[in-house]
């Protein structure tokens, strides 16, 4: 206890308890079903509290997990009986450089925020599809987003990132400064450390664009699909499309909101194949009710600029395959929906795999940030399940692990084991 008080007298940010009345909050996440119940909730004012945090769970023997967005179904920025590093509440600024072209991001801001500081200056930089996630998770993990086709992943735009290590030690990670630690955090998640902010690169960015939400009956669905295939063969880097097989709309974007049941499962889509995707829909229809639904999205982002990026140039595996998600969706947050929104992405995903062509196993793991595989200690977890995802890159990783982290202490999401 003593080792607690001494921590909490140190500690320039918010501790928060099971005792404390807005303990409830500090541990609510985007997915309902992430949620667990922390022992600690430590909300980090800078780098010296994400340290003091550090080094008191490892003290007290308790596991270690980050949250920046909350944003992840999976439970990658919760911990059951342990200590969460939450960035969210004091790191969550963005502030743009204009003349360099660059915006300095906390650890725990959602994308929104740098959008719009962003657009003011009539920049951008590649963020989510959605502007409700957190930019730690997304770049950490790749990051797709609508300004792929021209600009590339999110870590294609990371300039430099501060990383606070295992041992408490601040760290600039760049091109020119700890370059193995970059090479590491550019799609290897948090294995490496806590990010408390992130530098990204800008690019002119006009306000307004041709974009829009357009829905479709059943009966047009095979020349939907028809039209999408002729459509991406030629895209352009200034054109992308995100299509979504669900149920039920009345004029209003519900598909998910905080505070739901959302269960994910990714896969690898070369090409849209009209009797799989109708199979799926049926399928979607069948399994979708009032107080439960499933949804299939299908991202086709052109990968010109995306797959120029040379092999080895940073963790991320990159792949000529566009990214498929599959949600189950529920109101009541009870193990047995869990069970039945696992049960029918699954379903789906064998579905809509059947469909493809020339798919290698590597590819068929899909996008890492839409792997329900890739958190330790939940129902999901595949054992040395980073080995695939990281494929080649993987030995070299467990060099960066071993001088980083040595004791594994960051684990939460696809573990590298130290080499």
């Amino acid at each position: 206890m003593a080792g607690f008080q001494t921590f909490k007298s140190q500690f320039k940010g918010d501790i928060v308890t099971p005792d404390d009345a807005d303990y409830q909050k500090a541990i609510a996440r985007w997915a309902v079903n992430a949620q667990r119940r922390a022992r600690i909730v430590a909300f980090v004012k800078d780098e010296a509290d994400v340290g003091l945090a550090i080094m008191y769970a490892r003290s007290a023997g308790l596991p270690i997990a980050i949250r920046g967005g909350g944003h992840s179904p999976t439970g990658a920025s919760s911990t059951e009986g342990g200590l969460v590093i939450d960035l969210s509440r004091y790191l969550n600024g963005a502030r743009v450089d204009p003349e360099r072209r660059v915006v300095h991001v906390g650890g725990g801001a959602l994308w929104d925020i740098v959008d719009s500081e962003a657009i003011k200056f009539g920049l951008a930089t590649v963020g989510g599809t959605v502007n409700h996630t957190g930019v730690g998770g997304l770049v950490l993990g790749g990051g797709y987003g609508w300004l792929s086709p021209k600009h590339g992943l999110a870590i294609d735009n990371l300039v430099q990132a501060t990383v606070v290590t295992a041992d408490g030690s601040v760290l600039t990670a760049s091109e020119t400064e700890n370059t193995d630690l970059f090479f590491g955090i550019r799609g290897g998640g948090c294995n490496f450390g806590v990010v408390t902010e992130f530098i990204l690169k800008l690019h002119p960015q006009r306000k307004t664009v041709y974009a829009g939400m357009l829905i479709f009956p059943p009966p047009v669905l095979e020349k939907l699909v028809a039209v999408t295939s002729t459509w991406l063969e030629g895209a352009g880097e200034k054109e992308a499309l995100v299509q979504m097989l669900t149920m039920g709309p009345d004029g209003k974007n519900k598909a998910v909101f905080h505070g739901q049941g959302i269960y994910m499962k990714g896969l690898a889509h070369r090409k849209p194949h009209f009797e799989s995707i109708a199979k799926a829909f049926s399928h979607v229809q069948s399994l979708s009710g009032p107080e439960f639904k499933v949804n299939v999205m299908f991202e086709y982002l052109p990968l010109s600029k995306i797959s120029a990026v040379p092999a080895g140039t940073m963790a991320f595996r990159r792949n000529p395959t566009s990214n498929v998600l599959v949600l189950g969706i529920w109101k009541e947050d009870t193990e047995e929906n869990t069970e039945r929104g696992r049960k029918a992405a699954h379903e789906l995903a064998s579905i809509v795999a059947s469909g493809q062509e020339g798919v290698t196993e590597a590819q068929s793991l899909g996008y890492s940030n839409y792997d329900a595989e890739a958190v330790s200690g939940e129902k999901d977890s595949v054992p040395d399940k980073a080995k695939a995802v990281f494929a080649e890159n993987y030995p070299r990783l467990q060099a960066i692990k071993k001088r980083y982290d040595p004791d594994n202490i960051f684990n939460k999401w696809f573990p590298i084991t130290p080499a």
